[in-house]
């Protein structure tokens, strides 16, 4: 499995972007898997609203529109200035700050690039008939007979997770632990290796762990899922073997949801893109 892809594919410290990270262009770490994905952004695509709200974020480029998840917390902003009128790529470089928000708004610039409609086709993707209130690409259903019997770990909580322990040795790693059957995730470096199946949420391209967590998983079959996953076939590359995420289909409707808190309804549209291994 190549985990490292061959060529010059990163940013360079001196290339003087609106925003750059120092100390994150360095090809022989894990912020390669940042750099690749924001390498592939072109420079004259510029970014033309964002918002952070309580509990998605949102940027908008002449591209697109992508989402991410909110999470509050991580160490000091790096960036004050204003986004709109910003290279999309530049944008995309706060993916990497340790400040959470503005990892939001970096992974949300990534989505703006990369999940759309064209890309999922193009990647032999399937996009739900129904709107993503409703079950649609949910892995979590579309691969039960896959998981079967054995054993799964889900790296986050979701929903209806009672249905997945009911078939399957399940085991929920979380930051927070508030449920009776949740694990500490420090657990990770033990757990993963041995697993068959895991499932994770795309928050953990926002807090860094996606990297690491990638390395224990390469012997399960691994799934990133939530709006916050890019629908990008460099991640495949990385051991990920079903993204299932969601597009932005009403970027109006998404704003009003985004800023009032309120359910995206028709809004987005889920999607399923599998390089499922053979014998699974």
């Amino acid at each position: 499995m190549n985990r490292r892809m061959s060529g010059d594919c990163c940013g360079r410290e001196d290339e003087g972007g609106a925003i750059t990270l120092p100390g994150t262009y360095d090809h022989d770490t894990p912020w390669k898997f940042y750099n690749h994905l924001i390498g592939q952004i072109p420079e004259d695509v510029l970014v033309t609203d964002c918002c952070v709200g309580p509990g998605w974020t949102y940027v908008e480029a002449e591209c697109g529109m992508g989402l991410s998840y909110t999470l509050k917390g991580g160490g000091a902003a790096s960036y004050g200035g204003r986004l709109d009128g910003l290279p999309l790529k530049s944008v995309a470089e706060l993916s990497k700050s340790w400040n959470w928000l503005e990892a939001c708004l970096g992974v949300a610039a990534l989505n703006a690039w990369y999940t759309n409609e064209d890309a999922v086709r193009t990647l032999g993707g399937a996009l739900a008939d129904v709107s993503a209130t409703q079950l649609g690409q949910n892995p979590f259903r579309t691969l039960r007979e896959n998981y079967r019997g054995k054993q799964v770990t889900v790296i986050g909580h979701f929903p209806d997770l009672d249905s997945v322990a009911e078939i399957a040795e399940l085991t929920i790693l979380e930051r927070n632990c508030t449920q009776s059957n949740d694990t500490p995730d420090p657990a990770c470096e033990y757990l993963l290796p041995k697993q068959d199946f895991v499932f994770m949420t795309g928050v953990t391209l926002i807090n860094k762990t996606a990297p690491r967590l990638l390395d224990l998983a390469q012997n399960a079959t691994v799934v990133m899922v939530g709006p916050s996953v890019p629908a990008s076939e460099f991640l495949f590359s990385w051991g990920i073997n079903v993204l299932a995420g969601r597009i932005v289909v009403d970027p109006e409707k998404a704003k009003v949801c985004v800023k009032q808190a309120a359910k995206f309804g028709d809004a987005l549209q889920a999607f399923s893109i599998e390089r499922l291994k053979g014998n699974i």
